[in-house]
Parts: C-alpha cells; sequence; structure tokens
C-alpha cells in the first residue's frame, strides 16, 4: 500500500498544534526540549518511556511466545520437520505478503524444512484462501501456513482440514465476528490474549513465528542448525521485515520501530542478490536506504510485479541467490513499475471524468470493467488524497467484482465494509485501507449502503481537510544542525511516528523562484535583518509563485532537514503547508485521537 503517490494539489489544510510539554516534563529529563516536546506528541509522556523509546532495545530478544497460540503452531512446525512433511507457505501478492513468504520459507528451510511458497494470482484467484488452490495444496503438502492473510477465511480453513491438512493462521489484518477453526491462529489483534505489540505486520507476525521456530529447532535430534546459525540467521531476515512493515504502512512504535531500526541495517548491508539489483534499479546506494526509499522506490516495485504480473517475480528476486537472474527480475520488476506507473495516471483520470464534478458528495466509488484489478487501490489512494473523501474503486467484473477502498481519518472503512458484509464475498483490511469482491449484482446496492453510511457519519460537508499536526512553533535561531541531530534520533520515521512538522511565523520571503519546470517552490527565508537565512523548497506547491514576491511575509509548516548539492551540506525546511502571515487562519490547539493524555 506504499506505491509511488503524488499528493492533492494544494488546498487547505487544518492546522492543528500540540499542546506544550508541560514545564515539569521538560525540566525532569534532561534530553534537548524541542526533542522532548516531540516525544510527548508521540505518547511518550514519562522518563522510562522516553528512555525506553530512545534506547529501541532490540526486538530480536524479545518473546515469541506473548503471541496467542504461538507454542502449538511450533509444536506442529517441528513436528513436520521431524517427520519430513511439505509444508506450504501460503502467502499475500503485496510487498508485505511477499516480504512475509520469502521470510517464512527461508527460515523453515534453514531449520530442516521441506517447505515451498503459494502465493496466489490477484487477478484469477483473489485475495486470501481460495477452495480450488487449497485442493491443489492437498496433494502435496500436510501442513499449510499462511502469512499476511487467512484471518476471516473460516469456511476455507475448515475445507483445507476435511482434506486432511493442518492449518496454521499468521495474519495481522482485522478479526472478524468468528476465528477460523485452525491449529493455531496467531494474529496480534487478539483479545483474548493480550499482548503488547498489535500493530505488527505480516511480515513482522511471521518473523515472530520463525524466531520461535529457530531457537526450538536446535534441539531437534537431527538437527540442521545450531544456536550460532540461527541467531544470525532471526538478524539476516531483518531487512525482510523492514520492507514488508514500512511498505504496508504499519506504523513505527514499540516493536515496529525497534524492528525496522534493525531491518533497515541489515538492509544496507544486504548480501541478497536481489535487493542489491533492486536497490541499482532504484538509483539507492547501500548505506542510503531510509523508510522514505522503502515507501517511494523499493515498495512500489516489489508490488508492482503482483499488481500487473505476478508476485512470484518479486518472491524469485528476494530469494535468488544468482546475480545474473536477480538483475534479469529486477529489471522486470522496473519495467512492470513504470507500466504500472501509467496505468494508474490514465485509471484516474477516468475515474475523475466518471465523477463528474460530485467529488463533495460524502464518498467516493467509482466502478468500471476497463479499470486493471491490480491498481484499483493505487487510484483509490490518489482520490482520497486529492478529494479528502473515502474512495472506493472497483474493477467490474461479468459475475464478481472486486474493489479496493482508501478511507480518511474520520470515517473508519473496515468497520463500514463490516456493516455491509451480507453483500460481499469476502472482505478485510484495516480502518483506512481495506479490499473487498461483491457479485456484481450487488454493486448498486453495496454502493447505496456504503454511501449511506458515510453520509451518516460525515455529512454532506464540503469542509473536510485534512488536518496538519504541528509538533512545535519555533524560531529560525532554533534551528540549527544540533536541533537536526537531535530529531535524527527519533528514526526511523513514518506512520505514527512522522518527521516532526515545524512552524515558523511571519517570515520574510528574500527570493523566490520555480523549478522542474514550475512544479516546485525554492525560496530564501529570514525572519529579519539579524536573523539566520535559509534555503527553503516546497514540493509540488509552484503555483505560489503567483501569488508571492519578495518581501512578503509568510507562516510555513515544514520538516527540518539536511540538503546536499555538489558535495555540500545545508540546512533546508522542505514546506509542507504555507499560509500568508496574518491571514486570520486559525491554529488550533488539542491532542489527537490516537495519543493518549
Amino acid at each position: 500500500m506504499s506505491d509511488e503517490q503524488t499528493p492533492p494539489t494544494r488546498q487547505g489544510k487544518h492546522w492543528k498544534l500540540y499542546p506544550p510539554a508541560p514545564d515539569k516534563f521538560l525540566r525532569s529529563i534532561p534530553e534537548h526540549p524541542l526533542l522532548l516536546q516531540v516525544l510527548y506528541n508521540r505518547g511518550m509522556r514519562s522518563e522510562t518511556g522516553v528512555a525506553d523509546f530512545l534506547v529501541s532495545e532490540d526486538a530480536v530478544l524479545e518473546n515469541p511466545y506473548q503471541l496467542a497460540d504461538m507454542r502449538p503452531a511450533v509444536e506442529r512446525i517441528l513436528q513436520a520437520i521431524e517427520r519430513q512433511e511439505t509444508i506450504c507457505v501460503y502467502g499475500d501478492f503485496d510487498a508485505d505478503g511477499v516480504c512475509a513468504t520469502a521470510l517464512l520459507v527461508n527460515a523453515l528451510q534453514a531449520a530442516g524444512g521441506r517447505v515451498g511458497p503459494y502465493i496466489p494470482d490477484r487477478v484469477d484467484e483473489g485475495y486470501g484462501l481460495n477452495l480450488d488452490a487449497l485442493s491443489a495444496i492437498a496433494e502435496k503438502a500436510h501442513l499449510l501456513i499462511t502469512v499476511d492473510c487467512g484471518i476471516r477465511s473460516v469456511t476455507e480453513v475448515a475445507y483445507a482440514q476435511q482434506l486432511g491438512m493442518d492449518i496454521i493462521i499468521t495474519d495481522h489484518h482485522s478479526i472478524g465476528p468468528t476465528l477460523p477453526p485452525a491449529l493455531a491462529v496467531i494474529n496480534p489483534q487478539r483479545e483474548d490474549v493480550p499482548n503488547p505489540a498489535t500493530r505488527l505486520a505480516g511480515v513482522g507476525v511471521a518473523y515472530r513465528l520463525a524466531q520461535a521456530v529457530l531457537r526450538a529447532a536446535v534441539d531437534l535430534p537431527n538437527a540442521t542448525i545450531d544456536g550460532d546459525r540461527a541467531a544470525e540467521l532471526e538478524q539476516e531476515l531483518l531487512d525482510l521485515v523492514a520492507l514488508g512493515t514500512v511498505a504496508d504502512m504499519m506504523p513505527l512504535l514499540g516493536d515496529n520501530r525497534s524492528l525496522v531500526r534493525r531491518g533497515l541495517a541489515q538492509l544496507n548491508a544486504t548480501q541478497r542478490p536481489g535487493l542489491e539489483a533492486l536497490l541499482l534499479q532504484s538509483d539507492l546506494r547501500p548505506g542510503s536506504v531510509d523508510t522514505t526509499a522503502i515507501s517511494f522506490r523499493l515498495g512500489p516495485r516489489i508490488n508492482a510485479a503482483g499488481r500487473l504480473a505476478h508476485a512470484k517475480v518479486a518472491y524469485r528476486l528476494l530469494r535468488t541467490t544468482d546475480v545474473t537472474e536477480a538483475y534479469t527480475l529486477a529489471t522486470e520488476l522496473e519495467s512492470l513499475n513504470n507500466q504500472r506507473k501509467a496505468l494508474t495516471d490514465q485509471a484516474q483520470a477516468a475515474a475523475e471524468e466518471q465523477l463528474n464534478g460530485n467529488a463533495n458528495a460524502p464518498m467516493i466509488f467509482v466502478h468500471s470493467p476497463e479499470i486493471v484489478a491490480g491498481i484499483v487501490g493505487l487510484v483509490a489512494g490518489k482520490l482520497a488524497d486529492r478529494f479528502y473523501r473515502p474512495a472506493i474503486v472497483v474493477e467490474e467484473g461479468p459475475l464478481e467484482s472486486r474493489g479496493s477502498a482508501r478511507s480518511i481519518a474520520e470515517f473508519d472503512i473496515s468497520a463500514a465494509l463490516d456493516s455491509v458484509s451480507g453483500y460481499l464475498v469476502r472482505h478485510g483490511g484495516h480502518s483506512r485501507a481495506a479490499g473487498f469482491t461483491v457479485k456484481s449484482e450487488n454493486l448498486p446496492a453495496l454502493q447505496a449502503e456504503l454511501t449511506a453510511l458515510a453520509g451518516a457519519t460525515l455529512g454532506e460537508r464540503d469542509d473536510l481537510r485534512p488536518t496538519l499536526w504541528i509538533d512545535a512553533e519555533t524560531t529560525l535561531e532554533q534551528l540549527t544542525w544540533g536541533a537536526l541531530g537531535q530529531l535524527a534520533r527519533l528514526e526511523p520515521t513514518g506512520y505514527d511516528n512522522p518527521t516532526p512538522h515545524l512552524l515558523c511565523r511571519n517570515l520574510r520571503v528574500r527570493d523566490l523562484r520555480t523549478v522542474g519546470g514550475g512544479k516546485h517552490l525554492k525560496m530564501i527565508v529570514d525572519q529579519d535583518a539579524q536573523s539566520s537565512v535559509l534555503d527553503a523548497v516546497a514540493f509540488r506547491q509552484g503555483e505560489w509563485a503567483n501569488e508571492l514576491q519578495v518581501g512578503d511575509r509568510v507562516d510555513l509548516v515544514f520538516q527540518l532537514e539536511a540538503n546536499e548539492w555538489q558535495g555540500r551540506q545545508s540546512l533546508q525546511l522542505n514546506v509542507q503547508d504555507m499560509r500568508r502571515a496574518g491571514s486570520g487562519a486559525t491554529i488550533e490547539v488539542g491532542t489527537p485521537p490516537h495519543v493518549d493524555p
């Protein structure tokens, strides 16, 4: 869910400023006050919470048995290894699922298992377990382990058991009213067995199972792995955890942040030929890969395989040990990704034409037989970003149609699909992103019901706008290399732990010009004649050049960053939004719903 998406055209955003941290909190902890304010905003409200966040203890030392059903799952897998039963790892076709499949196959093979992957075709089979695939797999495998799917496959799991297979579910998606009747169901969202890591990605859950199996496999009578190699492999697999977790837009707090931090270090020193080739195709150097590079370069290329061809291309890339094959596969992914971008742009234009000026409705619902199934989620995301409405895009088929939904903070799309499940063949996802299959004859009724739900929640509002949360107000004098170094301690940043947004008011524009063919704005700003002078860049906001002139005053919300040009580094403001100083627009002070006061 992290393909390269162009942010929406400039529109007014709600600016909301986090409340200032209490003086007692700031005085009691010996850290930079700006860093403390951001940590307070992220929910770290005690000295212990701050220390735990900044220390980032190694996630590999944590106990995988905190997840429900881990013990029976490990016992059954060890039994299969001892008996040399065939094990099937059944994955998903997005980056999270592909990484999880590659990771678990790698770990189980190292532990001595006979194991192979199965990833369904997006178009012919759709998401999750399907009966035809299970029938074919049952002819070869006695044990099937899902990764990043299966939590709502109640009927399919019961069918697989009738075929004589044992099923282990590992998933992280929202849980339905009934758990599948599997031998083990490992999902961090299970409320019957509380655990501290409720927001793991699918690959994170697979990694916890891999950890438990590797540690236990060293004690098998005919062990193929010793303790040292098991520990090494736990470390080596973390590059896949980082890839899948960031690509699936999981929150980078707690377990996820710790796993991704270690995984980025592994990724930047990767020995996988496939990843080395992918870095080359993505114009990335080893050592330069961060969460942004995963989100906008690596993730989209991995996802492109499942969107336009078959995800096994990406799986083979992650698993290959042959340099020549790695280069060939990475080149194929590059070509698919370029096709994906072109098709998405075309489909978005067609979708907006279908809206026919009705983008202010509480929900955007677009369906067409001409939309490629693999890009419906991307188009929905672009529409939701541009118009700030829940957006559903459906590839309409003769008998069944497949849709993808992207939502906004004010509307839980997963709960909405649950409430209309009577119309759906299958569905699943999260509050902000979900997918479903519907019989085409039910499509009009589904659209009516979902639109009514959105209307009841959001109303016929034309004032829906994204909220830009501002971590702190500051001055140019406080924006130093030391401050940037302190904020770097928040890394890795991403979903739920974003790069901090800072506010400077009443800055003077000393110079401005457009770059990138008029798309972007470059400025030089200061506070007054005696203040610091800094460069500022506002991507995709070049239209401001028609509204500003040298000497004007602006309020800027920005991310502080280092800009490197011709071997020289300088501080730069990466402008997220701007207003004319004194425009009269309000800046509210409040606490977002995901932060406990």
